[in-house]
C-alpha cells in the first residue's frame, strides 16, 4: 500500500458566488507534518474540514482527486463521513469549548467516540496519556469545569480515541496563554516523535516551525508557495521585535488606585494600581484567570471595584452613577476580543461605524483610514474576514475622537501578516492623534512590539511592572521568567 494518506488534485470549494478554493493541490504522506498557513480568508480551514467532511451548508466542493488512504472520497454520503472522521482523520478545533458537548462529560464524549469505532479503551487511559492530572476525576467533568488547556487535552484525547493514522489540528493553540501553549505543542511534538501523521492549520509560524515538516502557504484560495519549511520560513518577512515609539506626553488620562473585586469567595482582582499616561501604550499580561479582563472590566465601567477607585479625565469613575460618566464617556472606548460578537448582525458597516459619528457625518473616511475602502460600506459583520472585522471595530472605536482605547486581545486570532497591519494601525492612531492605548493581551511579543510600560499580572495582583525593553531584558519575578521562557520562536537557522 502507498504511503500517501491524503491525495488532493484541483480542490475548488464554493459557497454560492463565492470560490474559497479555487484549484490547490497536495499531499500528505504518512508519518509527516504539513502545516497550511495563510491570512484571514485564505481558505485554510476550509482546507482542512473538507477533509473529513465539514466543509460547511450550502459547500459545492468539486475535485479532480480527492483520496484518503486511498480511498476516493468524493461521492462519500453523510454516514460514509461519519465513519471516516475519528477512524481515518481525528479533528482537533481551535475552541474546544464550542467543539465539547456542554450536556456530557469529558469522559461521555471520550466513550462515544470509542463506541463509534468499536475501541477497546477507556476515556480516562485516553485523558491520561495526553497528560491531564487526575484523569479520574476530570473524566466525570463538564467542559466548563475545566480550563482552556485542559479542554484541548480533552478534544485532543477525544480525536485519537479511534487511534485514525491522521490527525488534523486546525489553530490548536490561538488564544492559549504561552504557558498553556508550550504545553500543548509538547503534546503534539509527542505524537509527531511517535511518527503520527499531522495536518496543522495555524497563523503561528513559531507552531510552525517547531512542528511541520512541509508548509503551504495559502492565499485568495491558491498555494503560492510550498516547500520545507526551513526554506519557506527562512523566505517569510520579519516583524521587527520592536516598533520605534514616540515619546507620551505629559499628564495622566487614568489612574487605578487599589482595585479589588471578588465574586464569592474567590479574589479576582487584588490591590491592583497603575496609571495611564497621555498617548501612552501600556500592556497588561498575564494567563487565563490572572485578572486582567476583569481589570478592563472595572476600568471600562462594565463592573463596580469592591474596593478602590477609578479616576478618568481627572474626574471620579468609579463608584458614581452612569449619569455623571456620561458625558465623558465618549473618550473611553473598548475594542473587545471578538467584535463580531460585538456587531449587530443585521446592521451593515456603514450603518455600524455611523452609530458612533454625529448625525449625518460620513463613515468613509474612517474606513479608509483602517484600511477598508468603500466596497465595505454594504457589506453585513459575517460578510468579513477576521482582520477586516478588527479594522471595523477600530473605526468604531476612533469615531468619538477618545483619549484612551482600551483592547483586549486586539490580535489574538489574527494570522501574523494581519497581526502585524492591526498592530502597525494601532500604532499609528497613537502617534497620529495622542490616544492612550491600554492593551490586554497573553501573547508578550505583541507587547514588546506595541507598548511602552507592562504590567504582569498572575492570580490578581500586578508582580511585575516597567517599561517593556527592561522587562524583557531582566524579568525580575519568576513568573515572568516562566511566561518569556515558554514564547515559542522561529528557529530557522541550519
Amino acid at each position: 500500500m502507498s504511503d500517501i494518506l491524503v491525495s488532493v488534485e484541483n480542490l475548488r470549494v464554493g459557497f454560492g458566488t463565492t470560490r474559497v478554493l479555487r484549484g490547490i493541490s497536495f499531499e500528505i504522506r504518512a508519518g509527516e507534518c504539513v502545516a497550511i498557513v495563510g491570512e484571514s480568508g485564505s481558505g485554510k480551514s476550509v482546507t482542512a474540514r473538507t477533509l473529513v467532511g465539514l466543509a460547511g451548508p450550502g459547500a459545492v466542493v468539486q475535485a479532480t482527486r480527492l483520496e484518503l488512504n486511498g480511498r476516493d472520497v468524493r461521492r462519500c454520503t453523510g454516514r460514509d463521513w461519519r465513519r471516516l472522521r475519528g477512524g481515518f482523520a481525528g479533528l482537533v478545533l481551535q475552541d474546544a469549548l464550542v467543539s465539547l458537548d456542554p450536556l456530557r462529560t469529558v469522559g461521555a464524549e471520550i466513550a462515544e467516540s470509542l463506541r463509534v469505532h468499536r475501541r477497546r479503551d477507556t476515556p480516562e487511559r485516553l485523558l491520561a496519556e495526553v497528560h491531564v492530572p487526575e484523569p479520574e476525576r476530570r473524566a466525570r467533568q463538564y467542559p466548563h469545569q475545566l480550563s482552556g488547556g485542559l479542554r484541548q487535552r480533552a478534544l485532543i484525547a477525544s480525536a485519537i480515541a479511534a487511534r485514525p493514522p491522521l490527525l488534523i489540528a486546525d489553530e490548536p493553540t490561538t488564544a492559549l496563554d504561552v504557558t498553556v501553549q508550550a504545553q500543548i505543542l509538547d503534546l503534539l511534538a509527542e505524537r509527531r516523535a511517535a511518527a503520527e501523521t499531522l495536518l496543522l492549520i495555524s497563523h503561528d509560524l513559531a507552531v510552525v516551525a517547531r512542528l511541520a515538516d512541509r508548509v503551504l502557504v495559502l492565499r485568495d484560495g491558491l498555494i503560492v508557495e510550498e516547500g520545507a519549511t526551513r526554506a519557506v520560513l527562512a523566505r517569510a518577512p520579519r516583524r521587527p521585535a520592536r516598533r520605534p515609539a514616540p515619546v507620551p506626553g505629559p499628564g495622566v488620562v487614568l489612574r487605578a488606585d487599589g482595585l479589588r473585586k471578588t465574586y464569592g469567595k474567590h479574589t479576582v482582582v487584588d490591590d491592583v494600581g497603575f496609571t495611564i499616561g497621555r498617548g501612552e501604550i501600556l500592556g497588561v499580561v498575564g494567563e487565563s484567570g490572572s485578572g486582567k479582563t476583569t481589570v478592563a472590566q472595572l476600568l471600562f465601567g462594565l463592573d463596580a471595584p469592591d474596593a478602590g477607585t477609578v479616576m478618568f479625565e481627572d474626574r471620579p469613575w468609579s463608584g458614581v452613577p452612569e449619569a455623571r460618566r456620561r458625558p465623558v464617556r465618549r473618550h473611553l472606548q473598548l475594542i473587545p476580543q471578538d467584535p463580531l460578537s460585538s456587531f449587530d448582525p443585521r446592521w451593515t458597516v456603514r450603518r455600524i461605524v455611523a452609530e458612533a459619528l454625529p448625525r449625518g457625518a460620513d463613515p468613509l473616511p474612517l474606513l479608509e483610514r483602517v484600511g477598508l475602502d468603500a466596497r465595505f460600506l454594504s457589506r453585513f459583520p459575517r460578510q468579513l474576514s477576521g482582520g477586516q472585522r478588527q479594522r471595523v471595530a477600530i473605526a468604531r472605536a476612533l469615531a468619538p475622537r477618545p483619549s484612551l482605547i482600551i483592547c483586549d486581545e486586539p490580535v489574538s486570532a489574527l494570522d501574523a501578516a494581519v497581526q502585524v497591519q492591526v498592530l502597525d494601525l494601532l500604532a499609528d492612531i497613537r502617534a497620529t492623534d495622542g490616544t492612550a492605548l491600554l492593551v490586554i493581551t497573553h501573547d508578550l511579543g505583541v507587547l514588546r512590539y506595541l507598548a511602552d510600560r507592562l504590567l504582569v499580572m498572575r492570580a490578581g495582583r500586578v508582580v511585575e511592572a516597567g517599561p517593556v525593553e527592561a522587562v524583557f531584558a531582566g524579568p525580575a519575578h519568576e513568573y515572568t521568567r516562566a511566561l518569556l521562557a515558554a514564547v515559542p520562536t522561529v528557529e530557522v537557522s541550519s
